[in-house]
C-alpha cells in the first residue's frame, strides 16, 4: 500500500479508527459466556425505543383533549401504526428485561470491583434514567388511567418532608394532572433518551478503559482476542433468538401484560376505574397499590 493510500484509508482517520478500536479490534477476553452479549442487546433495544419512539411522535398530539384520539389515529389510520405502537410498547418491556439480565451478570460476577467501580455507578444512573423514563411514557397516550398513572407517580414526591407538596404542585404545572401536565412529561420523554444515550456512552467508555470481566474473575491481559468477529457471531446467536422472542412477542402475544393489570383492576380499583382500554403498566403496579392504600387510610 502506497503513503497516499495509507493517508486516505478509512480506518486511519480519526473518527473511524476510534470506531475500530472500540468496536472491532477491541481486546476481549476469550473466555466471555452469551451473558456478556446483554450489553450490546441493550443498546439495540435503546436504539428501536429511540427510532419508534420518533416515528410515534410524529403523530402524536400532547394535548389532553386529542392525545388519545391521535393513538388511535396511529392505531387505524397511519401505515405500520400499530406496530410501531406495539414495537415501542413492548419493547420498553423488552428493554427492562435485557437491562435486568445485564445487571444480574454484573452482580453474579462481581463485574463492580476494582478497578470498575465507575462504571457501576454509570449503570446504576442509566437504570433510574429509564425507571423515570418509564414511568413518564405511561402518560402521553392519556388514557383511562394515564391520569391516575401521573397522579400516583408524581405522588410519590410527596413523601419529601416540607417541600414535598410543593414539588408535586410544580410538576403538576398546576393543582391537579391536566393539560400541562400531559406536556411536561411529553417533553421530558423526549429529552430524557438523549441523556439516557450519553450516559450509556460514558458507561461504554468507562468500561474500555479497564476492559470487560470475565467468568472467572481473573485479570489478565494476554488472553484476549479482538471482538470481530469472533464475538460479534457470538452474539448474534443471542440477537436471533431475542428477535424471535420480540416477535412473538409483538405479532403474538402484543397485550400480554395487560392480563395481570385487568385481574388487578378488578380487585382493587373502585368500579368507576375498572373499564379501562389500557390497563395499569406493570412497571406501575406497587407504586399504584401504594397510592390506593394511602387512600383508603
Amino acid at each position: 500500500m502506497t503513503i497516499r493510500n495509507q493517508r486516505f484509508s478509512l480506518l486511519k482517520q480519526p473518527i473511524y479508527s476510534t470506531l475500530n478500536q472500540h468496536l472491532i479490534d477491541y481486546p476481549t477476553p476469550s473466555n466471555l459466556s452469551y451473558w456478556w452479549g446483554f450489553g450490546s442487546l441493550a443498546g439495540i433495544c435503546l436504539v428501536i425505543q429511540i427510532v419508534t419512539g420518533v416515528f410515534l411522535a410524529m403523530h402524536h398530539t400532547p394535548h389532553v383533549d386529542l392525545a388519545f384520539n391521535s393513538v388511535e389515529h396511529i392505531m387505524r389510520d397511519v401505515e405500520g401504526g400499530w406496530l410501531l405502537r406495539y414495537m415501542h410498547a413492548n419493547g420498553a418491556s423488552m428493554f427492562l428485561i435485557v437491562v435486568h439480565l445485564h445487571i444480574f451478570r454484573g452482580l453474579y460476577h462481581a463485574s463492580y470491583s476494582s478497578p470498575r467501580e465507575f462504571v457501576r455507578c454509570l449503570g446504576v444512573v442509566i437504570f433510574l434514567l429509564m425507571i423515570v423514563k418509564a414511568f413518564i411514557g405511561y402518560v402521553p397516550p392519556w388514557g383511562q388511567m394515564s391520569f391516575w398513572g401521573a397522579t400516583v407517580i408524581t405522588s410519590l414526591a410527596s413523601a419529601i418532608p416540607v417541600v414535598g407538596d410543593t414539588i408535586v404542585t410544580w410538576l403538576w404545572g398546576g393543582f391537579s394532572v391536566d393539560n400541562a401536565t400531559l406536556n411536561r412529561f411529553f417533553s421530558l420523554h423526549h429529552l430524557l433518551p438523549l441523556i439516557l444515550v450519553g450516559a450509556s456512552l460514558l458507561h461504554l467508555a468507562a468500561l474500555h478503559q479497564y476492559g470487560s470481566n470475565n467468568p472467572l474473575g481473573v485479570h489478565s491481559e494476554m488472553d484476549k482476542i479482538a471482538s470481530y468477529p469472533y464475538f460479534y457471531v457470538k452474539d448474534l446467536v443471542g440477537r436471533v433468538a431475542s428477535a424471535i422472542f420480540f416477535s412473538i412477542w409483538i405479532f403474538l402475544l402484543l397485550m400480554f401484560w395487560g392480563i395481570p393489570t385487568i385481574i388487578y383492576l378488578l380487585i382493587r380499583c373502585p368500579p368507576r376505574l375498572i373499564l379501562c382500554r389500557n390497563g395499569i403498566s406493570y412497571r406501575s403496579m406497587p407504586f399504584f397499590a401504594v397510592y390506593l392504600t394511602k387512600r383508603e387510610v
